[in-house]
């Protein structure tokens, strides 16, 4: 399958960090390739692009959220978890059965109540949309 969001997601480096984007930056195809073995798990295409563009770089892996590094995604309740908020109030997560879709809807499990509901947005959509945000808001803090 050809490079999908790879670029979208390197993209991301220059525009929030006014940093050019590094090989650095993101796990090689062995590193992921060996963490998604110590998992046991197959993931969607665009969570493969996103760790090869971003895979190491602390200020998206840890920005406000907390995205699983690959030998740490599991399944729980049929949902693959690869995110977790700093207070591990939520997690985020694609349905098991979803995950041969190159760009799957995003679910968040309330951690307290155990239910799950769309983000109704694929991953591509909501990762975008959360980096807006998060960025913004350290904007804004900065300005303070």
């Amino acid at each position: 399958m050809a490079d999908m969001f790879l670029e979208k997601f390197r993209s991301l480096v220059p525009k929030y960090l006014e940093d050019q984007w590094n090989e650095a930056d993101g796990l090689s195809a062995g590193e992921l390739a060996d963490g998604l073995a110590e998992a046991k798990v197959k993931i969607p295409f665009v969570l493969e692009e996103f760790y090869l563009a971003l895979g190491n770089n602390d200020d998206f892996m840890e920005a406000y959220h907390y995205f699983f590094d690959p030998e740490e995604l599991e399944i729980e309740d049929g949902y693959l978890l690869f995110l977790e908020d700093e207070e591990e109030k939520f997690v985020w997560g694609f349905k098991q059965s979803q995950l041969e879709v190159p760009d799957p809807i995003v679910y968040r499990r309330n951690n307290a109540k155990g239910n799950w509901v769309s983000e109704e947005g694929t991953f591509s959509e909501f990762t975008l949309d959360m980096f807006a945000w998060v960025f913004e808001e350290l904007a804004a803090e900065l300005e303070d």
